[in-house]
């Protein structure tokens, strides 16, 4: 009985206009709940949003007779936008996300050139955590990992057993995710994923993104800490940091800008709030020319 109390059940959900993964991860008891990296719809050419993605994560907690008690993001996604805010809304729970995003928020006031009331303290946020902080979602005990490279600020989150690591790594056959975003260094996701990896191998591994190679038919959001430690194509066991660093730099030297960055940034560094509306009662979004 106490190995079950360790175990989380995952329910994954794919939004695949962005090849984005989202989770409610929640007690074998099913009392209670946490998402991990919600996606709220937008689409890019008439800035119109929807919450029908964040309605079925909704619906199966209804459905379960789930208490959600935290939605938690790995890190300001460049890629999609947040649904927290709606989801808080409509299910309760605390947004949380780690203490350095107040680094990111002070990187983007100024290439957005944000409001004077916009605060870089992360006060947006329910609640900051800290590096090896530990906390409770229902009788499973949950683990902050801090694990920068990507971003100055990602961080995964050990629930039970399961391993939500965003944007740090990929399917073993898609590899390491990109550190050339504002605060990004390869040499400290190296060090991260190190960290992650010195799990017991049995730890179940959740991807945010999936981006399928050539060859591999449909899309994945589960692997574990040994399968990455023994297959991962940039940073299985063996492979020396400047040899990664070399991959790494080259491979982002190759990457376009994310398609959503500009809305994504300037909404996700709020907790999935808009902007303040203007004096015509209307919500913009920036676009900064030739800073991106």
């Amino acid at each position: 009985m106490a190995q079950e109390e360790h175990c989380a059940r995952v329910q994954p959900f794919l939004d695949r206009d962005t090849e984005t993964w989202s989770y409610v991860v929640y007690d074998r008891e099913g009392g209670s709940a946490a998402i991990v990296d919600s996606v709220l719809n937008f689409d890019a050419a008439s800035g119109r949003t929807s919450s029908r993605g964040a309605e079925e994560l909704v619906s199966f907690i209804q459905e379960k007779d789930l208490t959600l008690e935290w939605i938690l993001e790995t890190h300001a996604h460049a890629d999609h936008l947040s649904a927290a805010p709606f989801l808080r809304q409509q299910l309760g729970g605390r947004i949380g996300i780690g203490e350095q995003i107040c680094q990111v928020q002070k990187i983007f006031r100024d290439v957005f050139n944000l409001e004077r009331e916009f605060l870089a303290d992360g006060s947006q946020f329910d609640h900051l955590f800290k590096d090896g902080e530990t906390f409770q979602v229902g009788k499973l005990t949950a683990k902050v990992i801090y694990s920068p490279g990507h971003t100055p600020a990602d961080m995964a989150w050990l629930i039970g057993d399961a391993l939500f690591v965003g944007d740090t790594l990929f399917m073993p056959d898609v590899g390491s995710a990109r550190c050339d975003f504002p605060g990004g260094d390869a040499s400290e996701l190296y060090r991260s994923v190190r960290k992650i990896l010195s799990l017991p191998d049995q730890t179940r591994m959740f991807m945010c993104h999936d981006y399928p190679p050539k060859g591999r038919r449909g899309y994945q959001c589960e692997t574990s800490v040994g399968e990455q430690r023994r297959e991962n194509i940039h940073l299985r066991d063996g492979v020396a940091e400047e040899d990664f660093v070399a991959v790494r730099r080259k491979r982002d030297a190759t990457l376009s800008v994310p398609r959503l960055i500009v809305p994504s940034v300037q909404v996700n560094i709020r907790a999935g709030q808009m902007p303040p509306a203007e004096s015509n009662g209307t919500i913009y979004l920036k676009v900064p020319l030739n800073q991106l």
